[in-house]
């Protein structure tokens, strides 16, 4: 069996764009690195109309925005891009109810919406501006990171790294937004991502600038702080940055990664959704910028956005726990990894 990976890079190097590679899950090898779009820095992407259409982060002439890639004849075609002057945004996430794209542009400190449909089209049809600061150096203004539905599709929740705060907005049909309670986590923590728990009740808050994860009670768009544990051994001394946060589908299990200590941990998810480390495992890699779970989940993939290699480990569903499987694996200044569908 094959599985096709889809890879979203800056292009300050080698890359030239978004790239696919395959995973062979009977050999348990990635090969066959290939260019699907030639683009410029497309560092976050996404999919819908079952892979029909990618929208990704975009950046061309001094201006950045997002864009739509539609597949025709089997390759994909730039279909629209909207931008703005400035850097391009961080994060972009498909609402496939609402027919809505969001984005967070980090420099920028902002939320866009768009609205699109299933031929790709794309137009801007609301803008959210951050203001504010922290007490860490990377938090001179607002560092909007994230940009996501909530589980019920009731609300877009914001992660911005630069005020420490996580905003819940309330989004109708039309894409446009009501915010409705927001989140202060103070102290230098960085909100960067979150994921929520597969029942809906939870959420896992990761903290770029703290290296911790935040453990959140979740109910009607309201976030509240019930627990924080570190991403690092207590041993590591060293610079470390967090970057990627995924969890398993049984709710079992979460996944973080570490920039600098250069390693993924794993938590046992316990029955009171509070989590606790069981195992670092080293990337092979500089940088581990994103990593993901196979559909299946009997395979994690990293990429590194400081190497041009991806590493394969296999799963243990029981303990949850990696195995290095393959390292070196040449793929250029990946720092996204998604799954064609």
């Amino acid at each position: 069996m094959s599985l096709t990976l889809l890879l979203g890079t800056y292009t300050r190097g080698n890359s030239q764009g978004i790239y696919t590679i395959d995973l062979d899950t009977d050999q348990k090898e990635l090969k066959n690195l290939q260019l699907l779009a030639k683009t410029e820095s497309p560092t976050y992407l996404t999919q819908a109309d079952n892979g029909k259409t990618i929208y990704a982060v975009y950046s061309k002439d001094g201006q950045g925005g997002v864009a739509s890639f539609v597949k025709e004849n089997n390759k994909y075609i730039l279909k629209e891009a909207v931008t703005e002057e400035g850097s391009a945004p961080c994060y972009v996430a498909y609402d496939k109810v609402r027919k809505l794209v969001y984005s967070a542009n980090y420099h920028k400190g902002e939320l866009q919406t768009y609205k699109t449909d299933v031929n790709g089209s794309l137009s801007l049809i609301d803008t959210i501006k951050h203001s504010g600061s922290g007490p860490h150096e990377n938090q001179e203004k607002a560092h909007a990171h994230y940009f996501d539905l909530t589980p019920d599709n009731k609300y877009v929740v914001s992660c911005d790294l630069g005020t420490d705060e996580v905003h819940t907005y309330e989004v109708n049909l039309d894409g446009n937004t009501k915010e409705v309670s927001k989140l202060d986590v103070k102290g230098g923590f960085g909100p960067r991502h979150l994921v929520f728990h597969p029942d809906g009740t939870h959420a896992y808050l990761f903290g770029e600038l703290s290296c911790e994860v935040k453990v959140l009670k979740y109910k009607d768009g309201v976030f509240k702080v019930i627990d924080t544990v570190s991403t690092l051994p207590d041993d590591f001394s060293g610079e470390n940055s967090g970057a990627a946060i995924r969890i398993s589908k049984d709710g079992k299990y979460l996944y973080a990664s570490n920039r600098g200590h250069d390693s993924i941990v794993t938590y046992q998810i316990n029955d009171d959704y509070s989590i606790r480390a069981i195992d670092w495992i080293k990337t092979e890699g500089k940088t581990p910028r994103d990593f993901n779970l196979t559909p299946d989940e009997q395979f994690v993939i990293a990429g590194h956005q400081h190497e041009n290699k991806l590493t394969l480990f296999e799963r243990n569903k029981a303990t949850g726990k990696l195995t290095l499987l393959q390292k070196d694996v040449e793929a250029p200044e990946v720092v996204c990894i998604e799954f064609i569908q």
